[in-house]
């Protein structure tokens, strides 16, 4: 036996999201910011991994994991694709996936707004909008209405302090420049003033960005609560496990307080936060320090480093006071060898974490196959599985059986 141990009703998964998976979001903000001239996106979505058609295999694929939990998002943008006229089609099609869902023994947890929105609500000025937080929370009792009653977590935002985050990651000035171009270009060719959208955003629009989404997901939450009060609601944060070397406690603590406290602090009022955990960065007096010569280093450049998890649960669960629930949590590399060593000692530390006193709800792998990473395109690697760009044929990585293995092993009475 190992010596981590997890609570009988852990939720084990894998985590995913529409636009990265389903292919033709041709409704969605994000679409139409792939296809403006200039564009930060290196790449276009397209089909993705045709998720849409593809999502039965793919449940059978979760559930061949011996997992007990997928984590997978509603697209506003096919919910609701002209304001104020709502798809039955696409209500159809997710209701189908949490009833597949539940049918494999796996727990829907539903996510209500990864990253992309309609392109109507772009045109609006997005999160900028006064009236956002009542046409999100309209959305979102349309969708609990349909289904509502047969999911197991609701998500309202996925990584909502991503913009702020960014602004540490020692990005180009060219990146943000591109940013602020891309939207103009939407903003010309949608005929409006200002284009905005939930993950490519100028730093002046912050601020309003994090107020509007702030009120929408009070707004929300309220919704969802109304139609079932039973039903436990949180947002997802993007979150590093920031440490310090002696000197350098300042330099970490002011980053804490502008990325991830606003936020944790809103989720004092939740039923649980989501982590997003994907590396460790350590701080001197002078900054971020270099990762240590011969250190293994994931596609962002920093090391691998399993106890990151550790570390961004113990910290979320420090300042929001709430159940943990981890929504995210992997490496991106080409190398599938440092995946699947990277899984289980990261789990021992989350043992770890659960041991002194952190309730954790449950764990989800990003994420079950290789897919469209947003403004990079296609690719960054952290799929348990291959995708065939041609034939979107499926095939699993030596990872995927890794993570089989750990999850029987800690799941004794499945």
């Amino acid at each position: 036996m190992p010596a981590a141990s997890f609570p009988a009703d852990f939720l084990w998964g894998v985590a995913t999201a529409g636009h990265q998976n389903e292919g033709d979001n041709v409704t969605s903000d994000t679409w139409f910011l792939e296809n403006v001239t200039p564009t930060v996106f290196q790449a276009r979505s397209g089909k993705a991994t045709n998720g849409w058609e593809l999502w039965e295999s793919d449940l059978d694929i979760v559930a061949g994991l011996g997992l007990n939990a997928y984590r997978f998002s509603v697209e506003w943008a096919r919910v609701e694709p002209v304001e104020g006229e709502f798809s039955s089609e696409a209500l159809d099609h997710y209701e189908a996936i949490v009833d597949g869902c539940r049918a494999r023994g796996l727990a829907p947890i539903v996510t209500f707004n990864h990253f992309t929105s309609p392109h109507w609500f772009a045109g609006r000025g997005a999160w900028l909008d006064p009236e956002a937080p009542e046409l999100f929370a309209r959305y979102c009792a349309v969708v609990m209405d349909r289904f509502g009653d047969r999911i197991e977590l609701g998500v309202t935002f996925n990584e909502p302090d991503l913009p702020e985050m960014l602004t540490w990651a020692d990005l180009p000035p060219f990146v943000a420049e591109l940013e602020r171009a891309t939207l103009a270009a939407a903003s010309e060719a949608a005929g409006v003033e200002r284009y905005r959208a939930g993950n490519v955003m100028t730093r002046e629009d912050f601020a309003g960005m994090r107020a509007g989404m702030t009120a929408a997901h009070t707004a929300a939450k309220a919704a969802i609560k109304q139609r079932r009060a039973d039903l436990p609601v949180g947002l997802s944060l993007a979150m590093c496990d920031d440490v310090a070397v002696p000197g350098g406690e300042g330099v970490r603590d002011r980053k804490r307080a502008e990325v991830y406290d606003y936020w944790l602090r809103l989720a004092a009022d939740d039923d649980f936060v989501g982590v997003q955990n994907y590396e460790r960065l350590v701080y001197g007096p002078d900054g971020l320090l270099p990762a240590p010569e011969g250190a293994v280093l994931n596609g962002m450049g920093t090391t691998v480093d399993p106890d990151s998890l550790r570390g961004a649960v113990e910290y979320a669960y420090a300042v929001a006071g709430v159940p943990i629930l981890v929504s995210e949590h992997g490496v991106s590399t080409p190398d599938d060898r440092i995946r699947a060593d990277f899984i289980e000692p990261s789990l021992e530390g989350l043992a770890l974490a659960i041991a002194d006193g952190v309730p954790v709800l449950g764990y989800c792998h990003w994420t079950l196959m290789d897919n469209f990473e947003w403004i990079f395109g296609y690719g960054p690697r952290l799929g348990l599985h291959e995708v065939d760009p041609e034939t979107f044929a499926r095939t699993e990585k030596p990872s995927a059986d890794v993570y089989r293995q750990l999850v029987g092993r800690y799941r004794p009475e499945a």
